[in-house]
This record gives C-alpha cells, sequence and structure tokens, in this order.
C-alpha cells in the first residue's frame, strides 16, 4: 500500500507475526522519509524502543496505553511533519527559550546563557528533534562523531550541566526529560499536547 499511496503517519506494532514491526519500520523508513511512524512496544521493553528508534521510527508507545496519549504523540509526529524547515537558519523556540543555530546564541527568558561548543550542540540536536526520542547511541553521534556511543555517563554528565542552565528546576525538568534505559526526549511546555514530565 506505500508503494502506490502517500501515508501521513504509520501506527506499527513490534511484535507482528512474520516480518517483524522493526523490519517493517525500516523497509518504510527506505522507502519513505516523510511518512511518520510509531511503534507500539511492551512495558519496558526498552532494546525494543532503542530497536525501533534506530531503525527509523518517530516515537514509540508502550502497552497499555491510554487513547488521548496515542493521540498526542500522533499529533506530535504530525506537527513536526507539516512544519519541517531548514533548522540551520530558523530561530527555534520552545517555553521561555530561544536557541539561534547560526549566531550559536541560547537566550532564556530576554537573557543569554552561555555554553560551552559541546553543550550548544547537544542542545541544538534536541531542540531541532523537538518531541522526539533520542537514543544515547544517536546523540553521542552526532555531537561527538560516529566513533562514539557506549558512553553514557558522558551524556549524562553534559544533560546534567544543561539543566542548571536552562531548566527552573533541574530535579524537575520541563525540557530536557529523561527517556528511561532509552535516551532524551526535548519537550516543548509550550505545547499543549507534548507530554508531561510525569507522562514520560
Amino acid at each position: 500500500m506505500l508503494s502506490t499511496a502517500a501515508f501521513d503517519v504509520v501506527l506499527l506494532d513490534i511484535n507482528m507475526p512474520g516480518r517483524t514491526g522493526i523490519d517493517v519500520c525500516r523497509k518504510i523508513r527506505a522507502t519513505s522519509k516523510r511518512t511518520g511512524i510509531i511503534m507500539v512496544t511492551v512495558r519496558d521493553s526498552e532494546e525494543d524502543k532503542v530497536q525501533a528508534l534506530e531503525a527509523g521510527a518517530d516515537d514509540f508507545i508502550t502497552k497499555p496505553y491510554l487513547l488521548r496519549e496515542m493521540v498526542a504523540r500522533l499529533h506530535a509526529v504530525l506537527r513536526r511533519l507539516s512544519t519541517q524547515q531548514d533548522a540551520a537558519n530558523d530561530i527555534l523556540r520552545a517555553g521561555t527559550l530561544e536557541l539561534d543555530p547560526v549566531r550559536r546564541i541560547l537566550v532564556k527568558s530576554g537573557a543569554e546563557i552561555h555554553l560551552s561548543p559541546k553543550e550548544f550542540d547537544m542542545l541544538a540536536y534536541l531542540f531541532q528533534h523537538q518531541g522526539q526520542p533520542v537514543t544515547h547511541q544517536r546523540l553521542l553521534q552526532a555531537v561527538w562523531g560516529p566513533e562514539f556511543g557506549r558512553e553514557f555517563e558522558y551524556l549524562r554528565s553534559y544533560v546534567k550541566m544543561l539543566r542548571k542552565k536552562i531548566e527552573d528546576d533541574p530535579a524537575r525538568p520541563a525540557y530536557i526529560l529523561t527517556e528511561p534505559w532509552v535516551g532524551y526526549r526535548f519537550r516543548n511546555p509550550s505545547e499543549p499536547e507534548s507530554p508531561t514530565p510525569e507522562d514520560e
């Protein structure tokens, strides 16, 4: 069906008879970059979540789930797809934060915040994938290079430093949320459909 018609988003169960959802996800992503993919996983299956994201899924949701959570995630993926622009030249905004990738400036509530080069690169990458879970490996390789991927403690220390600089309460982050055993998700607190830290 995907080869003959355009679809906005695909809801794909990771456990299917015959070909696995991961295999189907890879095939969809290889032929369509503009189709959103949300994988349905079993709760506590962290490895499945990581595999789904690495296969090209935009997000995942765990069973059992509430209908309103599914609708919120569908809307978030569709919104990202419909508003994708050249983020390298745009001012990125979320809550009280404004990030300028060209001038490499971060402003919070009108005041400029100093970031180290790696802190800025990490925040910019998360900002550009707003609402989307990003695995530890993907984030490490995007910021530090392809030879990285297992330095999780190193990554956590940078996230901790970033939270101290951008969060009102670093102990209860509103922007950089942890996806347990998977990675991180950048949340825009101004988006009404954005999952809250408690939902995560």
